[in-house]
């Protein structure tokens, strides 16, 4: 099953930079964990695991912190990966 992966940045935290794109297609499976994709992500963005802990992801607009909160995902559905962003 394919999904959208988008990359943003802001601030200190670049994203775009550190993946080497905005946006890719990964294949992964239906039913997986937010933590269990964020891993799968890493695998081929290595760079980004330095971020973990600073991140959450917004699937189909909606913020998902990673853990174990299972995700079911449908084809095409957009994964965006959301650096952390400060006010001021």
């Amino acid at each position: 099953m394919c999904s959208s992966v988008a990359f943003f940045s802001v601030g200190r935290a670049p994203l775009i930079e550190l993946a080497g794109l905005r946006c890719e297609t990964l294949s992964v499976p239906r039913q997986i964990t937010s933590l269990q994709l964020w891993e799968e992500i890493v695998k081929i963005h290595p760079r980004l695991a330095v971020i973990r802990d600073q991140v959450v992801f917004a699937v189909q607009q909606e913020y998902v912190l990673l853990g174990d909160q299972l995700l079911v995902l449908q084809p095409g559905d957009e994964v965006a990966i959301i650096p952390p962003i400060s006010g001021g």
